[in-house]
């Protein structure tokens, strides 16, 4: 085997540009002739796609009632992404520009509680916060069509959302008994702006949106939505249990008013209903009842963006794994040089010393880059359509999106190589080094996302401590307008994906500092 600290043809006395490139040829020289290097980068390469893959082949998932299976599916809304769009929709034709008014005079609802007697329904009066009542402008009661809408909610106001993604808060007052609420909503052209009023006189503007795919004609009227009730319980051993519970919600309209070019009479719609097994009875049906210019209006479900189902980054089983084979090789990179004390054959190729460092940090990083890159694909690639062969509903992202997760693991990798050749530098012992950098990196990563900790202490864990960076893996963002269990365990990082991968970064540079430091003022 070559002898990976012999000086591989470094010109001693060519300085600058030259000089540099010298060096990282040697140190690349170096890196690929000692086999047992390349072989641990193509574990680590294989770790992630071999463990990633066995986790997509054995993920297996079926949707139905009742003892029916079928396919899982998912409605996505006009940008792409995964929507949930279930709501009661009592609404007329509207063709071009023109309003709609309304005055939300109450709202109330129901909850559905776990059985206090087994078999015996336990349900209370009551609303969620994100229950939802109000008016909208609709391409059709197609789920996933566009929309703009304007509401009032149970615990946050009245606001404007449009196109599932889009939200903005409105006044902070709500709907109470002696206390309605006026809304307006206006179409002019592709502008749509909406309005509240408490008196129905003086009005507010709300906010205003250009929903992305909404044609001349559209369905104009009023809707209800209410969100199933999310409880998360935590175990003795931190473990976290959450449940989604059965809600509806009830809203009573009146002075209503459509102005433009309208057509029809009115109609109803429960979109998005889900049937039982028969295929023709509604489960949990919304209703309404209309008399004398008021409406009394039943939904369920919700008008947002979903999470319900599998993420890309799912198929990243095996990174920690990966990265760990990486963090051996990058530390056996620069201590077998200190423990044969043969460093000093290469400083006295490349005196300076913190050139000598940058040389070797550059190729085990770009090595480690490339791996992490080549892992990455084959597992997001191929993993995707594995699961969804078996049946999954994978969620949808942007090829920007999918493009960030795969070249955001392979920074990751290649920064934690660099942390890791850093600390075989500090330390000079691999086993050392190697249980500092995983300590570090995988350890915290672990114990935020297998939920054994309290969630505050798993998520400054994942906010201060290199670990941050594996927050460039999450590929669906956390939706202020969606109530959900925003936990490291359910794929959600306290730190958006680049800060999180800038703050491993950071951790990789000032451990590559004090290399330097430590190289420049060492006896090695």
């Amino acid at each position: 085997m070559t002898d990976p600290t012999a000086d591989h043809g470094t010109d001693r006395g060519t300085g600058g540009r030259d000089g540099f490139r010298h060096m990282v040829r040697a140190e690349w020289t170096k890196f690929r002739t000692v086999r047992g290097w390349v072989a641990g980068m193509a574990v680590a390469v294989a770790l992630v796609v071999a463990l990633g893959l066995l986790s997509a082949s054995g993920s297996h998932a079926s949707c139905g009632m009742n003892g029916v299976e079928t396919a899982c599916t998912l409605t996505t809304g006009p940008g792409g992404e995964a929507v949930s769009d279930r709501f009661f929709f009592v609404h007329r034709r509207l063709d071009g520009d023109g309003s709609i008014t309304v005055r939300v005079n109450s709202m109330t609802g129901q909850i559905r509680l776990p059985d206090a007697v087994p078999g015996v329904r336990r349900v209370v009066a009551g609303v969620v916060p994100w229950a939802k009542a109000g008016i909208m402008v609709k391409d059709g009661v197609r789920q996933g069509a566009s929309y703009a809408a304007v509401m009032v909610t149970a615990r946050h106001g009245v606001r404007m959302q449009h196109d599932f993604t889009e939200d903005v808060a409105g006044g902070s007052g709500g709907v109470s008994p002696g206390s309605p609420r006026w809304l307006r909503l206006t179409r002019s052209g592709g502008t749509l702006t909406g309005y509240e009023s408490a008196d129905g006189r003086r009005w507010t503007l709300v906010g205003t949106a250009r929903p992305a795919r909404l044609p001349a004609t559209v369905e104009a009227g009023m809707f209800v939505a209410s969100p199933g009730d999310l409880t998360v319980s935590r175990g003795n051993l931190g473990g976290a249990s959450v449940q989604v519970r059965f809600t509806e919600a009830t809203a009573v309209f009146d002075q209503v008013r459509v102005d433009g070019r309208t057509g029809g009479a009115w109609s109803h719609d429960d979109v998005g209903v889900v049937y039982e097994a028969d295929g023709a009875t509604p489960h949990h049906p919304g209703r309404f009842t209309g008399s004398g210019g008021t409406f009394t209006i039943t939904g369920v479900g919700d008008i947002a963006p979903s999470a319900e189902g599998t993420r890309i980054e799912s198929t990243l089983f095996g990174l920690v794994a990966g990265l760990v084979a990486v963090i051996v090789v990058a530390v056996l990179f620069v201590t077998a040089e200190h423990r044969r004390g043969l460093i000093r054959t290469t400083f006295l190729a490349a005196p300076r010393r913190g050139r000598a460092f940058a040389a070797k940090a550059l190729v085990a990083g770009a090595v480690a880059f490339a791996a992490g890159l080549a892992a990455a694909a084959l597992t997001v690639s191929l993993g995707a359509r594995i699961l969804r062969a078996n049946g999954n509903a994978v969620l949808p992202v942007s090829t920007l999106t999918e493009l960030r997760v795969v070249a955001g693991v392979a920074v990751l990798t290649a920064a934690v190589s660099v942390l890791a050749l850093a600390c075989g530098v500090l330390l000079r012992r691999g086993a050392a080094a190697v249980t500092a950098v995983a300590g570090l990196v995988v350890v915290p990563h672990i114990l935020a996302t297998a939920s054994v900790l309290p969630l505050d202490v798993a998520r400054w864990l994942l906010r201060l401590t290199p670990a941050a960076g594996f927050a460039v893996q999450q590929s669906v963002p956390e939706y202020a307008q969606v109530l959900g269990y925003y936990s490291p365990q359910g794929g959600y990082y306290p730190l958006p994906p680049l800060a999180g991968l800038a703050v491993l970064c950071g951790y990789a540079a000032l451990a590559a500092v004090l290399a330097v430091v430590r190289m420049s003022k060492g006896d090695a």
